[in-house]
This record gives structure tokens, C-alpha cells and sequence, in this order.
């Protein structure tokens, strides 16, 4: 195998893991949940490193995964912006900074976040997921 041929297939492997990222914005946002959980590995798992106290902190598996995110889209009205990937050895490993607009339904406050996320991926599927975010704000937002 030649340098370039490298170079061309953890190029590919890496746009892979981003696109699955992309995706998995794009359906939270359009609140397609059931394509949301195609995006991951049968056995992923969603963390939540710096979630408040009486929140979940880990979700395994994709029945775990749906029924933790089936109701976002009925509580939460988002856009994600300001998507910037950083490069890693790792082309499946993705590290992500993005930001998100919107409010919550319910109560109509804002819902604006910041997000660290870093993400492993798997021949394209999602298997460990650690969301990096303000707790504080999604507090704010349900009121």
C-alpha cells in the first residue's frame, strides 16, 4: 500500500465518522429520533460527564438511547451552528465544538448551548458518545 493510498482511505474514515456526526445533528434538530438511533452501534453509549444531580449520566444500547431521547423533540426546538471539527490521530474518533439556538416549547425560554462532544465511531456507526455541555442553561430553559 502506498502513502498516498493511506492518505486517501483515513481521509475517507475520518469523513465518514464527521458525516455521522453531521447526522446526528441533523436529526435531533428535525426531530427524526428513530434515524438518530440508526446512527449508532447496537451497544453505544451516550455520557454525560457534567450533568446535574437526578440526571442521567450514561445511556447504553439503542432501546436505552431511544427511550432517553424519544420526547427531546417534543420539549426542545433547536438549530445547530458553528460546527468546527478538530483533526485527531484517530480518523474514526471525532472531536466537535457547536453551538445550538432555539428554545424550549413549553416554556418558550431560550435554549442556546455551547457543546464539546467527542465521539468514536465505528466502520461509520456511533459507539461512545461524551456530550459536553452547560447544564445550567438547559435548567434555565425548562424554568
Amino acid at each position: 500500500m502506498t502513502n498516498q493510498t493511506m492518505i486517501q482511505e483515513t481521509a475517507a474514515v475520518r469523513e465518514r465518522a464527521q458525516q455521522a456526526f453531521r447526522n446526528h445533528l441533523k436529526h435531533l434538530s428535525g426531530g427524526d429520533i428513530k434515524a438518530w438511533v440508526e446512527l449508532w452501534e447496537e451497544n453505544g453509549v451516550l455520557e454525560f460527564p457534567y450533568g446535574p444531580a437526578g440526571f442521567p449520566d450514561r445511556k447504553e444500547g439503542k432501546a436505552e438511547l431511544y427511550d432517553y431521547m424519544q420526547n427531546f423533540p417534543k420539549h426542545f426546538e433547536v438549530a445547530f451552528t458553528d460546527l468546527v471539527f478538530h483533526l485527531t490521530v484517530d480518523p474514526e474518533l471525532v472531536v466537535a465544538e457547536f453551538k445550538s439556538v432555539g428554545k424550549h416549547r413549553e416554556t418558550g425560554n431560550p435554549y442556546n448551548q455551547t457543546y464539546i462532544s467527542v465521539v468514536e465511531t465505528k466502520d461509520g456507526l456511533i459507539t461512545r458518545y461524551r456530550d459536553f455541555w452547560n447544564p445550567l442553561v438547559a435548567m434555565e430553559s425548562i424554568g
